[in-house]
């Protein structure tokens, strides 16, 4: 069975959750604060790189350790565990930090259930066939695309999850390297909204073509000298982007 993580401070919250992932077939762990979800992903080993889950669903708000301070634990270890955030409306920073610091995804309280299950759902499809990809299942046998390059002046390493420009190193979290893999592979051409929602969000039916644009805000952030002109991750309106070539 699936395993996830629900760190949750609302009593009923957290129990409403938990019964509806249960009934999806996950095993579910919960805690109420940030200190005790902390406890729990340090449950698999000395680091949270070993976390014993397939997916995390965090709250920003929690007591005794926020849920950003988590989430910049759980990267800076290492762990790639999928990170769904839970956010309240208005809080337009915290979802640009929570991203730029590797979450996957997030949702605003309040929120469909239904909506937060699917896009759970979607994130651990997407890890399943990342690692069957890994290891060859099912898949063809050309050769992989690469997962180390370079754009400009910023080395990228997609299996590390990570960018490095100068003495900086930014986490990536898993859309953003999806989003440079699949802009890396057109170098040059545009990637329309649409093609980044099919492949890198599972057909993007729970997400908005915003999404898509802050996420390349953000990867401006880590990746240009001057991120309000950009030189390299370009906007070709009405369509996309494109990676320029070197």
């Amino acid at each position: 069975m699936r395993r996830l993580l629900l760190v949750e401070d609302d009593r009923a919250l957290s129990i409403g959750l938990t019964d509806a992932f249960v009934q999806e077939g996950f095993t579910v762990a919960t805690a109420r604060d940030g200190e005790k979800g902390r406890e729990l992903l340090l449950a698999g080993g000395a680091t949270m790189a070993a976390a014993p889950f397939d997916v995390v669903v965090l709250d920003l708000m929690l007591p005794a350790r926020s849920g950003l301070d988590l989430l910049r634990e759980l990267r800076a270890s290492g762990a790639a565990v999928p990170v769904l955030l839970l956010t309240a409306r208005g809080s337009e920073a915290d979802k640009v930090l929570g991203l730029e610091l590797g979450a996957d995804d997030y949702v605003t309280k309040p929120f469909s259930l239904r909506e937060l299950v699917a896009r759970v759902r979607a994130l651990v499809r997407r890890e399943e066939r990342r690692d069957a990809a890994a290891t060859g299942e099912g898949g063809s046998a050309r050769s992989p695309a690469p997962t180390r390059f370079t754009i400009g002046d910023a080395e990228v390493d997609l299996g590390a999850f990570q960018l490095r420009r100068g003495d900086a190193v930014h986490p990536l979290s898993r859309k953003e390297a999806a989003m440079l893999a699949l802009l890396q592979a057109r170098r040059g051409t545009v990637v329309s909204r649409q093609h980044f929602l099919k492949l890198a969000w599972d057909g993007g039916e729970h997400v908005g073509a915003r999404t898509i644009d802050t996420h390349v805000l953000n990867l401006r952030q880590k990746l240009e000298a001057d991120p309000t002109a950009p030189r390299w991750l370009l906007t070709v309106h009405g369509v996309g982007y494109r990676l320029a070539p070197e």
